[in-house]
């Protein structure tokens, strides 16, 4: 897969980790930046992440700000994007395989690069499960979407 990845500078020093740990898996890393420390918008970064998605320039996104928080509300403004903050493993897996979680979004100064790793193996290695009341929940959340 083809993973998209951007951080503001708050999740920048987390950001080499992540992709790193992209790569060791077998997975191509997309870097959306930032590339310096100088303050940017994690808003401006979740929506690189998801444009390369919406563009199909990438399969899966990983955003990073400091708290992983903002970065998460900013992605999850995109339609078509469906994104979560997760600092377990459960939730990592567990997004993409019940919620159809496309954008995993971490706190670069809330976790180390060693769970941030295990956190990308967690979430690239799941599929959503599309059947039954996993894909009915999905499409509700898509008829919101819409609606709203």
């Amino acid at each position: 897969m083809r993973i998209a990845i951007s951080s503001d500078h708050g999740g920048l020093p987390l950001k080499d980790a992540v992709i790193s740990a992209v790569k060791k898996l077998g997975h191509e890393a997309l870097d959306l930046g930032t590339f310096t420390d100088a303050s940017v918008d994690y808003p401006d970064f979740s929506e690189k992440v998801g444009q390369a998605l919406l563009e199909k320039r990438a399969d899966r996104g990983i955003v990073i700000c400091g708290s992983g928080v903002g970065a998460c509300i900013a992605a999850n403004k995109m339609k078509g994007i469906y994104a979560a903050i997760c600092h377990d493993t459960y939730s990592a897996r567990q997004g993409v395989e019940h919620d159809n979680m496309n954008v995993l979004c971490l706190g670069g100064r809330v976790i180390g690069p060693e769970l941030a790793g295990e956190l990308v193996g967690a979430f690239l290695s799941a599929i959503f499960l599309n059947k039954g009341n996993y894909l009915r929940r999905v499409e509700k959340v898509q008829k919101m979407e819409d609606h709203f």
